[in-house]
């Protein structure tokens, strides 16, 4: 199939987007992100959506018109439709007609790499999929089941529904095992606990080329929108040997589709789960403050809002002095990097150290030689202040978190790991 032929439309109505202009502009980025060529736009107004057709009569005619002319495969609503709503427009306009959250879904599908993740797009898509079943045209064939399973008198529409019902649990059941493993290695990682850091932001603001810039750990970057869906983790050290682990996340989007939400909820307990989050802000976007609140919303769906978040604004090099200074100026405490030159990448490294260090204590350590491997240990973990050598031990004054404590002083009484 070739390059599909897309016109976008947006409604402007009571209540409805904030900056619709905005949204229309995305919705062109994530139309070719999918791969579509947008061959014209279109903005209507009205007071409220119509519960048939979402547009008026009048404008949908308008639509036809235009689709006849310029031949069009696929029109784009930038909104959610109601399924009646979809049904009429493509009956009315006699062809294709997708909505926003559609678009999001088949972009997480293309783009979703692992299992865990092509399963928990696969929900997603049957979620949405399940109340726009209308019993014809709906393509179930890799859907499972088979002779034996259809009962007597049931409707081809029934038939389908519960199929999409039962592949709909199976992928719930396996999503659980795979969140139960992820617990157990998260439980690993506990025992030898390290910081964790997560990377969360609007989609396309550079937090896999912040991975990579500061692991030195090259990871896939693309300039589009959700060019990474799958978790990646690298360790990175902190200086002069503190060892963290950096997590990247996928982006976040306005009007984030609540299927795909609820289907990654599993894969976010990594940002649940972190010492800090590294909220990345593309400062050279028209739109970061509004994207930069579309962040925080999701974040506390995902019950993650009250975590410690250092704000990072990224892509300094595409910004002048005077906006570099003014956000300085309204944000203090945010760092201001760019991933593409490095520059501002020490300071943040240093801040994340300063903020990883809230809750630490300061103590003092003595330790007999034989047990001198427990140093190693502080160094990756803390920060030494000051050590001295004796005849039998060695003294260190060290600052360390809670865990690394508890842990030390276990290994000193009893020589191995807790």
């Amino acid at each position: 199939m070739g390059v599909e032929r897309t016109f976008l439309v947006s409604l402007n109505y009571t209540g409805g987007l904030q900056d619709a202009d905005s949204s229309l502009s995305e919705l062109e980025r994530l139309t070719w992100t999918a791969g579509g060529e947008v061959v014209g736009v279109k903005k209507f107004s009205r007071p409220r959506p119509d519960a048939a057709l979402f547009l008026g009569s009048g404008q949908v005619q308008e639509l036809k018109n235009l689709a006849a002319r310029q031949a069009w495969d696929l029109l784009i609503v930038d909104h959610e439709l109601r399924p009646i709503q979809q049904r009429n427009l493509e009956k009315a306009l006699t062809l294709r007609v997708i909505d926003r959250t559609q678009l999001i879904l088949d972009i997480f599908a293309r783009r979703a790499k692992t299992h865990e993740g092509k399963l928990q797009v696969e929900m997603a898509q049957l979620s949405y999929l399940l109340p726009r079943l209308i019993g014809k045209g709906v393509l179930l064939s890799r859907l499972g089941g088979g002779i034996g399973t259809r009962g007597p008198g049931e409707s081809k529409l029934e038939y389908d529904r519960r199929r999409l019902r039962n592949r709909i649990a199976v992928l719930k059941r396996q999503l659980e095992t795979l969140k139960r493993t992820r617990r157990l290695h998260r439980r690993d990682r506990e025992a030898v606990p390290l910081p964790l850091v997560s990377l969360v932001g609007y989609t396309n603001a550079g937090k896999s080329a912040l991975l990579s810039a500061l692991t030195g750990n090259q990871t896939f970057i693309e300039d589009k929108l959700f060019a990474t869906l799958d978790l990646t983790t690298r360790k990175l050290i902190l200086p002069p040997a503190q060892e963290v682990l950096l997590t990247d996340t996928v982006g976040f989007i306005r009007n984030l589709p609540h299927h795909l939400v609820a289907a990654f909820r599993g894969t976010m307990e990594e940002v649940v789960a972190a010492d800090l989050l590294l909220h990345v802000i593309d400062c050279a976007h028209r739109s970061w403050e509004n994207q930069s609140q579309t962040v925080n919303q999701v974040l506390k769906e995902l019950g993650a809002g009250s975590k410690p978040c250092l704000p990072v604004f990224n892509k300094i090099d595409k910004i002048g002095q005077a906006t570099r200074r003014r956000l300085d100026y309204q944000f203090p405490e945010a760092v201001q990097v760019s991933a593409l030159t490095g520059e501002g990448l020490d300071k943040l490294v240093s801040t994340v150290k300063q903020r990883l260090a809230g809750g630490w204590r300061k103590i003092t350590l003595r330790l007999p030689y034989a047990q001198s491997h427990l140093r190693a240990l502080v160094l990756r973990r803390g920060r030494l202040l000051k050590e001295s050598y004796g005849q039998k031990i060695i003294t260190l004054q060290v600052e360390l978190p809670p865990k690394i404590i508890g842990q030390i002083q276990y290994q000193r009484k009893y020589g191995e790991k807790p």
